[in-house]
């Protein structure tokens, strides 16, 4: 099969999945873009798949060898994706679906909650560093930047379909939860009594990272076990909430394989 033209059906679901966060949510799908995306993803969970005639005359149809696909006019490929110069193939993907015992790290979980993060690449850097750290779940409040977003897809370099994650309404009643099967809860925040290594994340823990601007709500960190806070140099006040948040995890991961050693 082929396409050609821009204004083609399959082209315009395409784009509009690339654009619309409830389009996305209603389809139960998300667009990956380039051949590291594509080929990395759960073949069980890939819809379709779309390369472009340059691709394809690049070389491309060898690396997609065993993945069935589309071609697709370049002209219709552009209005297909949402990067500025594509690659040339692009996938799209079944939603992830993660369960409650996805996030419990076999009973040592360490869980990253996320309060109204609006950056894509924050919180497709965070997917990341999360998975490189041994993050077992992410939990993120519904009115921050959906985590399909077509940059947050990609500055997650292939977490989006490792780490578990999960969308809450409300982000102190999980805590409470968390809490009562003995996760502890370490909120970062300005007004930390310690410094972040000061603490013990061995045993199941969580972080707290509020929004990139204003924080974490009072709700929020006053329901965290522990205020901690990364100590500042110079005149920086607070850092990037990505970098924050990686700060705390690879505490976390260094500690853990200290004890495991």
């Amino acid at each position: 099969m082929r396409i050609d033209s821009a204004k083609s059906s399959q082209v315009k679901q395409v784009a509009a999945l690339q654009k619309k966060a409830r389009y996305r949510r209603e389809q139960g799908a998300f667009v990956v873009e380039g051949i590291k995306m594509v080929r990395e993803a759960p073949r069980e969970r890939i819809l379709s798949v779309y390369a472009s005639d340059s691709f394809l005359e690049q070389g491309g149809e060898e690396t997609l060898r065993g993945i069935s696909f589309t071609v697709v006019s370049d002209q219709a490929f552009k209005a297909m994706a949402d990067t500025q110069t594509p690659q040339g193939v692009l996938a799209v993907v079944k939603a992830m679906e993660w369960k409650k015992e996805d996030f419990s790290g076999k009973g040592r979980a360490l869980l990253l909650f996320l309060e109204n993060i609006q950056d894509p690449g924050n919180l497709g850097t965070m997917f990341r560093a999360g998975e490189g750290a041994g993050v077992t779940g992410i939990l993120m409040s519904r009115d921050g930047v959906d985590a399909y977003n077509p940059k947050v897809v990609r500055s997650t370099m292939g977490s989006i379909y490792r780490m578990p994650f999960a969308v809450c309404n409300d982000l102190s009643d999980v805590l409470g939860k968390c809490h009562k099967v003995g996760i502890a809860s370490y909120a970062a925040h300005l007004g930390g009594e310690k410094n972040y290594e000061e603490a013990d994340y061995g045993k199941p823990s969580a972080f707290l990272i509020g929004n990139e601007a204003a924080g974490l709500s009072e709700k929020l960190s006053s329901a965290a076990n522990f205020l901690i806070k990364i100590p500042m140099k110079g005149q920086v006040e607070s850092l990037n909430a990505a970098v924050a948040a990686s700060v705390l995890m690879y505490e976390a991961a260094r500690q853990r394989r200290q004890q495991s050693g």
